[in-house]
């Protein structure tokens, strides 16, 4: 059984959510929050499995909220449900740990899915939009001054394998297990044992943090 917190300052989507989640034999709402401060205090005693979290929100807002929440250390995921499609708030989002994100107006089956996704440590978007909104994101950060510096290697990189780091240069790239798979000549459940390996080395969470990850060490630049 998923537990599912919904975080969200209108009383009418939290009430659609929770009809549409509780209809599901593998979903349970355990809790309601209209604030992020809420959001954050029932994260914490009630530990769900996924937090739906909006971003605009009265008081604490949906990306505070979820970087309290995911600096904790629970097991809590955070699925960000929003009104923007692919702007700074989404961004800001991911970068503050949630787990991917989707729109308000996606159909019910993609918030299902997106929300079993979430909770079992995959990626919400497709590995195809994962790319497109990271380049997107990667535009939108602030020049570095020093960008024309020698690179340093990143610590958290040093524990990778060369094999580990092609296969987070090309998770970067948006491929997918198969494509992985494919093109490296290799089976995908070795794939899957890689990329395990390398959440777990990098401290990424999930899929998302690990793209996140290769822009940040310039494994991979925008296009």
């Amino acid at each position: 059984m998923t537990t599912v917190l919904i975080a969200d300052d209108q009383p009418l989507q939290r009430f659609g959510s929770r009809m549409l989640l509780e209809s599901q034999d593998d979903m349970t709402v355990v809790g309601e929050a209209a604030n992020g401060s809420e959001a954050v205090r029932l994260a914490a005693e009630l530990h769900p499995d996924v937090v739906l979290m909006d971003i605009r929100m009265p008081g604490l807002d949906g990306i505070e909220a979820t970087r309290r929440i995911t600096a904790a250390g629970d097991r809590t995921r955070i699925l960000i449900v929003t009104t923007f499609d692919l702007d700074e708030y989404a961004y800001a989002g991911l970068r503050a740990g949630a787990s991917g994100f989707l729109v308000k107006d996606a159909q019910p089956e993609e918030l299902l899915a997106g929300i079993r996704a979430v909770a079992t440590g995959d990626a919400v978007v497709a590995p195809s939009l994962t790319r497109r909104l990271l380049d997107a994101y990667v535009h939108h950060l602030p020049t570095d001054p020093s960008s024309d510096a020698p690179p340093q290697e990143d610590p958290r990189l040093a524990s990778l394998t060369d094999r580990e780091r092609e296969i987070l240069t090309v998770i970067g790239q948006g491929w997918t297990n198969t494509e992985i798979a494919t093109r490296l000549h290799l089976a995908e459940s070795t794939v899957k044992t890689h990329v395990g390996r390398i959440l777990a080395k990098t401290g990424s969470r999930d899929r998302i943090q690990a793209v996140i990850l290769a822009y940040d060490t310039k494994l991979v630049q925008p296009s």
